[in-house]
Order: C-alpha cells, then sequence, then structure tokens
C-alpha cells in the first residue's frame, strides 16, 4: 500500500503554490456579467432528460454494440455552454479548458448525488462556475482546501452564496474560514471591490449574447413542446428575479438583494 495521493502531493508542493497556480490560470465572468443575466440554460439542469423537435419528442441514443435504446440525459453541456457564452468565447476556441462548477455536493468519489446542480436555479448559474485547465480540475474536485478558497473567492466576487437547502454546513464553514496564509493576492476578501486574475470584462459581444439566449427563454415558455420543463424554468427566473416577458426585464434584482448580505 502507498500513501494517499493528495499526502504525496502536498508533500511535494504546498498549498500556496496550488493556488497560485489556479489563481493565475482560472478564467471568471464578469460580476456585470452575472447581474445581466445569472441563469442561462434554465431549461436544464443535471441529468434531466434531452428532447428534440422543440422539446416535443424523448431524444434516444442507440448503443452501436447491443443496440440498445436509452434516453440520454444532461451531464454538463448547457453548463459548458453558459459559461463559454459568459465569457465571450466559443468551445473551438477554448481546448483543454473544463467548467468547473462551485456549489454541489462536496463527493471526489462521484458516488452522491449531486442535488444542487440537478436544480435548474443553479446549474447554468454563472456564478456557479469557473474556467479552469482541465489538468487543474482535480484540484477543485478532491483538494476541499482549493474548493473552499474557490467558492470564497465566487462569493466576494458576485455578492451571492448558493442557499440551496444542502449547503447549510458548507456555507456556515465558509463563515468560519481564518486561515488566509494560501489566500491568492488578487481575490477579492469580504467586503473587497477587486477583480481576480482572468476575469473577462461584460461585453457588447457577451451582453448580445445573453440577450438572445434570454429570448429564447422566454419564446419556448410559450412555444416550445410538451415536455418542456416550464415550473423548472419559471422557478429559476422567479428565484433569479427575471421577469418572463420583455415588458420589464429586472434580471439581477436577487442579485443585488442578495449582494447587500455580503
Amino acid at each position: 500500500m502507498i500513501d494517499d495521493g493528495l499526502e504525496a502531493l502536498r508533500a511535494e508542493i504546498g498549498l500556496r503554490e496550488i493556488a497560485s497556480l489556479v489563481e493565475r490560470t482560472a478564467r471568471w465572468v464578469a460580476p456585470e456579467t452575472f447581474v445581466y443575466l445569472p441563469v442561462w440554460y434554465p431549461e436544464y439542469a443535471r441529468r434531466k432528460l434531452f428532447y428534440n423537435a422543440n422539446w416535443s419528442e424523448p431524444r434516444i441514443n442507440t448503443n452501436r454494440v447491443s443496440k440498445a435504446k436509452v434516453h440520454k440525459f444532461e451531464g454538463n453541456i448547457n453548463a459548458n455552454e453558459a459559461l463559454t457564452k459568459a465569457l465571450g468565447l466559443r468551445k473551438k476556441n477554448r481546448p483543454n479548458w473544463s467548467c468547473c462548477h462551485l456549489w454541489g455536493v462536496d463527493d471526489p468519489k462521484y458516488q452522491k448525488s449531486n442535488d444542487v446542480v440537478a436544480d435548474h436555479r443553479f446549474y447554468s448559474c454563472i456564478a456557479n462556475m469557473v474556467l479552469l485547465p482541465t489538468p487543474l480540475k482535480a484540484f477543485t474536485d478532491t483538494m476541499p482546501e482549493i474548493k473552499a478558497m474557490l467558492r470564497l473567492c465566487a462569493r466576494n466576487l458576485y455578492g451571492w452564496q448558493c442557499d440551496h437547502e444542502t449547503m447549510e454546513a458548507t456555507n456556515k464553514a465558509l463563515d468560519a474560514w481564518s486561515d488566509w496564509s494560501a489566500w491568492p493576492n488578487s481575490w477579492p476578501r469580504q467586503g473587497e471591490k477587486k477583480l481576480p486574475l482572468g476575469t473577462t470584462p461584460f461585453s457588447d459581444a457577451i451582453k448580445a449574447d445573453a440577450d438572445r439566449r434570454l429570448a429564447t427563454i422566454r419564446r419556448d415558455l410559450v412555444e416550445a413542446g410538451e415536455y418542456y420543463p416550464r415550473e423548472g424554468v419559471r422557478n429559476a427566473l422567479n428565484y433569479w428575479g427575471i421577469a418572463e416577458t420583455a415588458v420589464e426585464r429586472n434580471a439581477g434584482a436577487k442579485n443585488e438583494e442578495n449582494r447587500m448580505a455580503y
């Protein structure tokens, strides 16, 4: 038997060095982008089923070997797309980068159900994600100190933390965080107004993508087929203070309310 891999890593490279590596390579969505459109694909959530023909027919995958047919479900496709567009990128322009959800069930063995990202309110929330070089994603999945610091950075940057019922203990632990010895210099602490390295400014191109996405959400609420998850979408829009119609665009109302708490 050999030592725990995390302990072997810590013996060779310190937490501050790992945090600095994450700091220098992570890509963050601007707070202004988050306020403008907090959630980009409220019709999707982890492990929810896919449909074709404008949400009127199940999307079926057929196994090439066994010929078994399986209803295809969401993994991380649309969360990835949300983060990509909110950063002003396209998939073809970001090879070897991975979308990392910040708030969710902590389970490095991937054996527990992740109720947070199965929630339409949080799955494609851009304050719940950061873009990392693919090799570094393992740090956020398996090193609790790195995950906690990323969550604290996001909480201070966006003025929001995930209030899903499963996150109560996690948020209390963040409130009690007191070890700043490895904290990256560019990351904001509570009350600080500064941007982490790698923050992408809100731009006209990002705004245009957000406007198109919101227009599609509003259209689909009216026109999409019978399998469109209207209840989940409406719950998400209501949570974030996003109007269902273009008459009143109040995206960000929920954000501003929560921002006052930090």
